[in-house]
């Protein structure tokens, strides 16, 4: 939408003398004898803002469209909802929207600030958006080697997309990416009882019984570090149910007497 007032060169507060005046200034300037055929199109808009400004009740009208126009194109959504600071729902579409325009730290921040892990935002955002926010952020999470709580985020995206199908085809990948995190990060970043909460947490999602195994596996290790031996053994016993050709399991084996 043009502003007419800007093509006359006067402010919103002129007088209708004053846009009768800058009119034929600028009509003067764009004078085909001056300015050519290259003034034929500026003229026509000239034209045109002079007929709505010079009419009252047609400036009126322009003014007051206008003015919703400009508000509604300089309105800065995100500003918005970072003055929401005591809405949880704000904070949770301000977490979605930093992520979806990469500003990723600021994204961070919010959501710890609202709690982290503690941060409900499947109560504020639709599903899908949800869903989609969790993904990202659990990727940046494990960019910064927060690898617990990338872990967590991913096992309820698992457990929500058991429920309800959303990602589909795409949920592969997720699952490849809590798989890995699982092998090579998550037991050295968390404490003995953590990691146990956590294997068994996996155990609970119905991956194959391939990767049962190797958790189950890895969980009965831990226990024996924890000094359970009885759970250790009727874990391990369990793995290699699933998989009766688990590698690695020859001191496991020892050490259960199994």
């Amino acid at each position: 939408m043009e502003n007419y007032y800007s093509l006359l060169g006067i402010d919103q507060n002129s007088s209708a003398q004053e846009i009768k005046r800058a009119f034929r200034e600028q009509a003067k300037r764009l004078h085909p004898d001056i300015a050519g055929k290259s003034g034929e199109g500026k003229m026509r808009k000239l034209l045109s803002a002079y007929e709505v400004l010079s009419d009252q009740e047609r400036r009126y009208e322009y003014d007051r469209v206008y003015s919703r126009r400009v508000q509604r194109v300089e309105f800065d959504y995100r500003s918005f909802l970072e003055s929401q600071e005591d809405d949880p729902a704000s904070q949770a579409k301000l977490v979605f929207f930093d992520l979806l325009h990469l500003d990723e730290e600021r994204a961070l921040a919010v959501w710890r600030t609202q709690g982290g892990l503690g941060f409900p935002m499947e109560q504020y955002l639709n599903r899908e958006d949800w869903m989609d926010c969790t993904f990202i952020l659990a990727e940046e999470l494990e960019k910064r080697q927060c690898y617990y709580e990338a872990f967590v985020l991913l096992v309820n995206l698992v457990r929500e997309e058991r429920r309800k199908p959303y990602f589909r085809h795409f949920m592969s990948d997720i699952e490849g990416f809590l798989k890995e995190l699982v092998r090579l990060r998550l037991k050295a970043s968390v404490d003995e009882e953590t990691y146990v909460v956590c294997m068994e947490t996996l155990l609970e999602l119905g991956f194959s019984s391939r990767d049962e195994a190797r958790w189950m596996r890895s969980l009965a290790e831990t226990l024996v570090q924890l000094g359970d031996i009885t759970a250790a053994r009727r874990v391990f016993r369990e793995a290699l149910k699933r998989d009766p050709a688990l590698p690695n399991v020859v001191q496991l084996r020892r050490k259960l007497n199994v």
